[in-house]
């Protein structure tokens, strides 16, 4: 279904800011799987998404969504097949705009936009029957502007506008970092039932290892641009959060290890 294929990205080459945020990442993503990203800040998962995303080309290597290579389409024309959920609950809606606008214009998205009455009857209808299972009454405020959500209503919403057409992708990037506990397990709850549900095919950003013990089928650790855990299968569902926290120690201590051992071993035939 999404297959990548020796992707590297490097950001100001040959310069003292040069930081390469992919380093050949091979990746093969099957059709319905839920993919969970960890790894420390600077590791490259957001940079992943991105790329996937079409927010930057890439230096080398293929994204290939069924079988097609995308990476070199721009992004408004992957945004045809892939979804997208962000960290901030208001980035990805119209804030001016009222709700049922917003998923009008989400249910459009990659299609064609005639000039028939975006909000008919039906149309809103259809909204309400969509907004209902959120249980967040929504479906009563369809004439609400976006901006006057909450942030876990406003995040709920965007989850729902980025599913609304079933894409082949759906990316989600922190969805709940910015949200206070309560919130985030909600929105957690609705994006499980969202993907399980709508067969959708996911890849999820998350620092939290609690949601990644927890979510997913599969599960990807990078470091320094580059993966250095997969688990899936049963060997995922029995990852515990005590389990990824040794792993971070694990990178950790190698990290402060390997300059001392390169030293000493370099002092040793010198």
């Amino acid at each position: 279904m999404l297959s990548i294929k020796n992707l590297s990205k490097t950001f100001h080459p040959g310069t003292v800011n040069e930081v390469k945020v992919l380093q050949d990442i091979c990746c093969l993503v099957e059709e319905g799987s839920f993919v969970v990203l960890v790894g420390s800040n600077g590791s490259g998962k957001s940079s992943l998404l991105n790329a996937i995303a079409g927010v930057f080309y890439c230096d080398s290597g293929q994204i290939l969504l069924d079988g097609r290579n995308i990476a070199r389409l721009p992004e408004h024309r992957r945004a045809a097949w892939i979804g997208r959920v962000f960290q901030n609950p208001f980035t990805g809606t119209a804030p001016g705009m009222s709700i049922a606008e917003n998923l009008s214009l989400a249910s459009k998205r990659g299609g064609r936009r005639g000039l028939g009455p975006a909000l008919s009857a039906a149309a809103l209808a259809d909204f309400r029957e969509k907004l209902r299972p959120l249980n967040m009454g929504l479906e009563d405020r369809l004439h609400s502007p976006i901006g006057k959500l909450s942030g876990g209503q406003r995040q709920a919403l965007t989850l729902l506008m980025a599913s609304l057409r079933k894409p082949r992708l759906l990316l989600l990037d922190e969805h709940t970092a910015a949200l206070d506990p309560t919130t985030a397990a909600r929105v957690v709850h609705l994006t499980g039932e969202i993907v399980r549900n709508g067969g959708i095919t996911a890849m999820m950003v998350t620092h939290s290892m609690q949601q990644a013990a927890r979510m997913g089928d599969r599960l990807l650790m990078l470091h320094r641009g580059k993966i250095i855990h997969d688990f899936s299968g049963q060997e995922k569902q029995q990852l515990k959060a005590a389990d990824m926290a040794g792993l971070f120690e694990e990178v950790r201590k190698k990290e402060l290890i390997d300059p001392a051992a390169a030293r000493l071993l370099q002092s040793r035939y010198v």
